[in-house]
């Protein structure tokens, strides 16, 4: 049943109120008809039951109306036995009385039998009863058994016996009725319920009930009617036989006087199935009635029609439609909400990108003819700095003091956060170049102050990018990138710069997209190169290694140096494929070097965060069978910068596997000394920038005296870059450096001129190149 209204509850009807009907309707036809059934059931089982105990009673009333009978016709005989005369007759053998006086107790008893039986087994009168055996008789009637069943002729018979004596026993006189058809029906009429009894031989009764126990009910069917047996075993007044009374009774008849009272319920079921259909009906009207308004009101809401629904009443339907006005309600601030979050920046409460673009869509649809239109990005100098040094929080209250400031200064005008530490300035209605200029000075000026955050003084200064419109374009997307143009090019200027577009800076950023566009297609077809650079010991006087350096020979361009393309692939992200390759490519030229000559290669700072780098460092090392003792890496101090337990636990993963880490440009970045302490270097490279400037500020002697000092308490060897007249090299053998590189030894070779380079390694002077 619960499947069955699983798809109705699936159907799909045309109205809810529909479907509620239907479903109810069903639900009480489906209850209503398992107690119909249940109750037919019942009733059949209550009528076979009452029938099977009307048939076990009425065969023991059987019993007795056969008693009765035998006793009725033992009282006939026993007035003959008692009979002088007929005991005479008996005495005397006189035949001719015996059948007279037989003949006339036959009519008496209203019987079809009697005879005598001697007192030694013989029959001494039949009166014409065909008997089969006297001396199967004589047994029983000579216990004391004064009726049973005998066999007189091929029927059976109802027999009762009565001693003659005189005073001793002459014998028995046996009066004997037939249970034949007639006799049978003429008993059964006494019975309450309708029968049918025959006497069988218990040899001769049907299969279905010649195993069954004695008084046992069996139900079995017969020419499409279903039958109650019962089977009884009758007392016998002649040896040898097995009577049974077998008593039948009609089951289908019984069951058919409680189909009046089946169809009764039926109908009273079907009566009651009508009034569920009109109560659904009804309720689901009630109930469907404030649903139809309900989505009538819904419907016109989705229009973006006002609606209310009148509360008419305090219960659910009630509840419901107040709680659809507090919906509603809800929906329309939310739907405020929701606007004003999606064209507004959450920090700040400026307008977005999104809003910014189409109010500057607008404005330049609406500029009037010579009227001006300036676009202005801001990009506030050092922002990621601050993050990494002060904190994101620091960050956010100084996005949130910029946003506040520019409303401030700038109440007439449109201010939006375009993301980070980018802003956006919109300022319409500028009729002369003349207030352009001022416009640009103001905005610039506003943004070089010094901010107050928690206590904090900070001196902030922005970068400021500005395109004018209809000069310089005349729809918002070209003004928003031409302002960028600018930006950036005011950012490469250094920081705290104002730059006015110009159309030469969209002709250098076609050439940067063109150059990561070749970028790409040169990394993908393997056109880099490694150049390498002699690194030279001042203690041994020779040759220890070469510091590989990547370089790209363009087919139209020829060749360009890393200080032209690494930039472009660090923005573009191809700086760590970039520099997997040259891992690999300077561990496989240098497996053919000697075993003394060690390789160095830089690590970029993305390619260190990449958690690919311990991996790929393995993988070089296993595909050229380089020693890893013979691979130095070289990174820089800006790693430090954002996680610095990150950074030393990829440190040490890569010490582990065998290499050298060298610290380069040492001195140009962030608390260098903390870093030399947290981190056991294998190399100090010191900046070049100090080297060049040995002869002519004496400073820069103690810088790199204070170097070496410091890395020889450490442990850590230091390098020298740049070196390029031999003035240096004594400088720098006399503070104590220990190795260094650059022009005055060799400029970056191929690596096919590594090996003219090599026989001449233990001699300084003959590596000096032209």
């Amino acid at each position: 049943m619960t499947g069955a209204l699983k798809r109705i509850d699936r159907l799909r009807f045309g109205s809810l109120k529909l479907r509620i009907a239907v479903l109810y309707t069903a639900l009480f036809a489906a209850v209503m008809t398992v107690i119909v059934l249940l109750a037919a059931a019942g009733l059949s089982r209550f009528a076979e039951e009452s029938a099977s105990r009307d048939l076990s009673a009425n065969a023991r009333v059987f019993d007795e109306l056969l008693s009765l009978r035998a006793q009725q016709m033992r009282n006939s005989a026993d007035v003959l036995a008692h009979d002088f005369g007929f005991r005479e007759a008996v005495a005397t053998e006189d035949s001719a009385t015996i059948d007279s006086a037989l003949l006339s107790l036959r009519d008496r008893s209203n019987t079809e039998a009697a005879f005598v039986v001697g007192l030694d087994g013989t029959l001494l009168a039949s009166g014409e009863a065909r008997i089969g055996s006297p001396e199967a008789l004589w047994y029983p009637l000579d216990e004391g058994h004064d009726h049973g069943i005998i066999k007189l002729g091929d029927q059976f018979a109802l027999a009762a016996a009565a001693p003659i004596t005189a005073p001793d026993t002459l014998g028995w006189l046996v009066i004997a009725q037939p249970l034949d058809a007639r006799e049978l029906e003429r008993l059964t009429r006494f019975a309450a319920i309708d029968l049918g009894a025959v006497v069988k031989s218990a040899a001769n009764l049907p299969p279905f009930l010649a195993d069954k126990a004695s008084d046992a009910i069996v139900e079995h069917d017969q020419n499409d009617a279903r039958y109650l047996y019962h089977v009884s075993a009758i007392t016998t007044l002649e040896q040898g036989l097995e009577p049974r009374l077998v008593l039948r009774h009609s089951l289908t008849a019984t069951l058919a006087s409680y189909l009046e009272l089946r169809n009764l319920l039926i109908l009273l079921g079907l009566v009651a199935l009508a009034a569920v259909v009109a109560v659904s009906w009804r309720v689901a009207l009630t109930v469907t009635s404030p649903l139809q308004k309900l989505d009538e009101a819904t419907r016109l809401i989705s229009e973006g029609r006002d609606v209310k629904l009148t509360v008419d009443t305090d219960d659910e339907i009630g509840r419901l439609a107040s709680s659809f006005n507090v919906m509603v309600a809800a929906i329309d601030e939310r739907e405020r909400q929701i606007v004003h979050a999606g064209l507004h920046d959450v920090l700040t409460k400026l307008p977005n990108r999104k809003l910014f673009t189409e109010q500057l869509d607008l404005a330049v649809d609406q500029l009037r003819s010579g009227e001006r239109l300036m676009v202005v990005q801001v990009d506030l100098d050092g922002f990621k700095t601050i993050n990494e040094t002060l904190g994101f929080d620091m960050g956010d209250a100084l996005l949130r003091d910029t946003a506040q400031h520019l409303k401030r200064e700038f109440p007439e005008v449109l201010c939006a956060r375009l993301g980070s530490d980018e802003f956006a300035i919109l300022v319409e209605n500028i009729e002369s170049d003349g207030q352009l200029a001022d416009i640009a000075d103001r905005i610039h000026a506003c943004l070089q102050r010094t901010v107050n955050l928690d206590g904090r003084p900070l001196e902030t200064t922005a970068s400021v990018g500005i395109a004018i419109a209809p000069d310089d374009g005349t729809e918002g997307g070209g003004l928003m990138k031409n302002a960028e143009l600018a930006l950036a090019r005011g950012k490469n200027d250094g920081k705290g710069t104002s730059q006015f577009f110009e159309r030469s800076l969209d002709e250098k950023a076609r050439l940067r997209r063109q150059m990561e566009f070749d970028l790409r297609e040169a990394l993908r077809a393997g056109e880099f190169e490694l150049y390498f650079q002699p690194l030279y010991s001042l203690q041994r006087e020779e040759l220890t290694g070469f510091e590989a350096l990547i370089r790209w020979p363009h087919s139209e361009r020829g060749l360009i140096t890393p200080a032209e393309f690494i930039p472009l692939a660090e923005d573009s992200g191809l700086i760590v494929p970039l520099g997997e390759w040259v891992m690999r490519e300077a561990c496989r030229q240098a497996a053919t070097w000697p075993e003394e000559l060690s390789v160095a290669v830089n690590v970029s700072p993305k390619q260190f965060t990449d958690s690919r780098l311990a991996e790929t460092v393995l993988q070089a090392l296993s595909a050229s069978g380089l020693s890893p003792a013979r691979l130095e890496l070289e990174i820089t101090e800006s790693i430090f910068i954002a996680d610095v337990e990150e950074t030393l636990a990829t440190l040490h993963s890569l010490r582990r596997l065998g290499v050298r880490i060298a610290l380069d440009d040492f001195g140009t970045g962030y608390s260098s000394l903390s870093y030399l302490r947290s981190f056991p270097f294998d190399k100090v490279k010191i900046d070049q920038s100090f080297v060049a400037a040995l002869g002519s500020d004496r400073s820069s002697h103690a810088v790199i005296r204070a170097i070496t000092t410091l890395a020889q308490a450490l442990g850590m060897e230091t390098l020298a870059e740049g070196v390029e007249c031999q003035e240096q090299v004594e400088v720098l053998r006399r503070e104590g450096c220990q190795n260094v590189q650059g022009y005055l030894y060799s400029r970056p070779v191929p690596g096919n001129q590594i090996a003219s380079l090599l026989p001449r390694r233990q001699a300084k002077n003959e590596l000096i190149s032209a």
